[in-house]
């Protein structure tokens, strides 16, 4: 008897729940599918940002040791990424690789500068960042002049990226607000066949919180299972992805990125299951008995 009761209560749970979870499941495929796509974009950004290449041209009079000192002491430079120095020599054979054309014999000297080359950080690839950069090694007295990137391409950058992050904020959000509106509902549908028994439980003592209570746990538990299938689902296709030999996922998705994502969704719909839930039964709760004949 005791088995069939559990068994009763099982079947009533995902009975009531239905189409709650299947909601909020694909809301939250929705919103995790948004959330890697911004997570994506945010990763080429970054990387398109850290091969943002300075290069530091050196006076004619400078050695090979003072430049080598020079690359080391940028490289110990919080904005620094890679740093590499070119004497002479290599300049030369890296231009003649190139072009084809041999300046020692063209000019009888070797023409070309030594230099260093160095990438910077992506948190110090702003347009400001760079000049500060610039003006700094510029102040050097070995440093003849700083070539850097166009500031038009790095603006560019920051703003695709600016817009896309609004751009999926919006959507994510508008996505969240019409899965409470839709699950406010559903639980709201579900109190209303409970009315009259809520009410009861006040007459005889209970408090909001008592009969808030399970209502607010069911639908948490309700909120984790649609987040534990929108995780599955999304990894699937994750793992659909890289085996059908797209090997961009891997790079701007990997899974200890998508775990982030993962334990996001798992949350948002608990967090977003209960709040309805609670929103619900609140609003039965601060109704007259005359009240629940509407």
């Amino acid at each position: 008897m005791k088995h069939n009761n559990n068994k009763e209560i099982k079947i009533s749970f995902w009975a009531s729940h239905f189409t709650t979870i299947v909601s909020v499941t694909l809301v939250l495929i929705l919103v995790g599918l948004i959330a890697m796509v911004w997570t994506s974009a945010r990763n080429e950004t970054r990387r398109l940002q850290e091969q943002l290449e300075l290069n530091v041209i050196l006076g004619d009079s400078v050695t090979d040791a003072q430049g080598k000192a020079l690359a080391d002491s940028i490289g110990k430079a919080p904005y620094a990424g890679t740093v590499k120095f070119i004497s002479r020599d290599e300049a030369m054979r890296i231009w003649t690789r190139d072009t084809g054309e041999d300046l020692v014999e063209l000019f009888g000297v070797n023409p070309l500068s030594p230099e260093v080359a160095f990438t910077v950080r992506s948190q110090y690839s702003s347009k400001q960042s760079l000049a500060g950069i610039k003006k700094s090694l510029e102040a050097s007295p070995l440093v003849a002049s700083v070539s850097a990137p166009d500031d038009s391409m790095v603006d560019s950058m920051q703003q695709n990226l600016t817009r896309i992050t609004l751009i999926l904020g919006i959507v994510a959000l508008v996505m969240i607000l019409i899965s409470l509106v839709l699950i406010t509902n559903t639980v709201n549908l579900a109190i209303y066949s409970r009315r009259f028994t809520i009410h009861t439980m006040q007459l005889v003592g209970a408090t909001d919180g008592f009969v808030r209570r399970p209502i607010v746990w069911s639908n948490m538990l309700g909120g984790l299972v649609a987040g534990l299938l929108a995780a599955g689902i999304t990894a699937l296709a994750l793992w659909g992805a890289r085996q059908g030999g797209l090997d961009d996922v891997a790079r701007y998705i990997p899974w200890s990125t998508y775990a982030v994502v993962a334990a996001g969704m798992i949350l948002a719909g608990m967090v977003m299951c209960s709040l309805a839930a609670f929103i619900a039964a609140s609003h039965y709760l601060r109704k007259d008995y005359d009240e629940l004949f509407k």
